[in-house]
């Protein structure tokens, strides 16, 4: 069957409002009824005009109808897309406009047959399920350790009174459960696209995402810090205090560690069961040599220790 293109016949704008396509219904059905007309063609294009404006004067089949995009071509071969009826109930007919046997396989392709005897007032209607939506929301780490409430500001698309698509901003208290991590995504149950007719709302996904930290790397559920010591701790040894996200932490340091060398706290990553581990990697930082006693202090190092940092290199 060949695709028909509604509002190439009404003659209007994809982005028409209701009393744009309203007039143009009204004068072209003027210039097409077949009792007062003498165009050679008027009573084809009366019935193509009725069966146009059946669905452009009707917000919710308007919608179905744009779902095609605007891809498709008047008189193009067309067949419904697959998923076409998925989340759709049609009901009852009552066409007013046009007879409802009179209209094209390409409408009952999309819409059903009209069955104007069933006796049911109105005009046709239509449910579908709201879209699902998907959105990131961005939390510390150190939320992940204790849960939090977070306002997010939410874009999405309803119905206008005049059939077409508007943006309403939307505000809504989360509530991120503690133990969430990196990727993980949260539904809300029907926070999504508002449905149509009686057609239940979608839902939300809500994907976590951490804000970049000054010092916490996150791999999955474990955390990594980069800890400075001094070199006598390094050397010596000692009990520091240790900063992690759910708080701070007494470590010790064991004598001659070098930097880079990593130390595991099991459990201090991100809660989960089970829960992720803490890697504090050391970093040994050096005193400036700022002053004349450090430089000193240097100079005498350098006499005593006749230490050689490139030694494992034969130089």
């Amino acid at each position: 069957m060949e695709f028909k293109d509604y509002y190439k016949i009404m003659g209007v704008e994809r982005n028409a409002n209701q009393d744009d396509i309203k007039r143009a219904y009204r004068k072209l059905a003027r210039k097409y009824h077949p009792d007062v007309s003498k165009e050679s063609d008027a009573e084809v294009s009366f019935k193509a005009l009725g069966e146009a404006y059946e669905v452009l004067k009707d917000p919710e089949k308007r919608a179905a109808y744009d779902r095609l995009g605007v891809n498709w071509k008047s008189g193009q071969d067309f067949h419904p897309p697959p998923d076409w009826n998925q989340g759709f109930e049609f009901h009852g007919g009552g066409f007013t406009e046009a007879d409802a046997s009179q209209f094209s396989d390409f409408f009952e392709s999309l819409f059903g047959s009209g069955d104007a005897d069933r006796g049911q007032a109105g005009r046709s209607h239509f449910s579908q399920r709201g879209e699902d939506t998907h959105a990131k929301v961005l939390i510390e780490l150190e939320d992940a350790y204790h849960g939090v409430t977070r306002m997010i500001l939410l874009h999405h698309t309803e119905l206008g009174a005049d059939g077409r698509p508007k943006v309403i901003d939307r505000r809504l208290n989360v509530h991120i459960p503690k133990g969430v991590h990196q990727g993980q995504h949260i539904r809300l149950v029907g926070q999504g696209g508002v449905g149509i007719g009686q057609g239940k709302a979608g839902d939300l996904y809500l994907e976590i995402e951490f804000r970049p930290h000054s010092f916490y790397r996150v791999d999955g559920r474990d955390v990594y810090l980069n800890l400075p010591v001094a070199p006598w701790e390094a050397a010596l040894g000692a009990s520091i205090s240790a900063p992690t996200p759910g708080g701070k932490v007494e470590l010790k340091i064991p004598p001659s560690s070098k930097a880079g060398r990593q130390m595991r706290l099991k459990g201090r990553g991100i809660p989960g069961n089970p829960a992720g581990d803490l890697y504090v990697v050391l970093q040994v930082e050096l005193p400036p040599a700022d002053t004349d006693e450090a430089k000193a202090l240097y100079r005498e190092m350098e006499q005593k220790l006749a230490f050689n940092p490139r030694a494992a290199l034969g130089v």
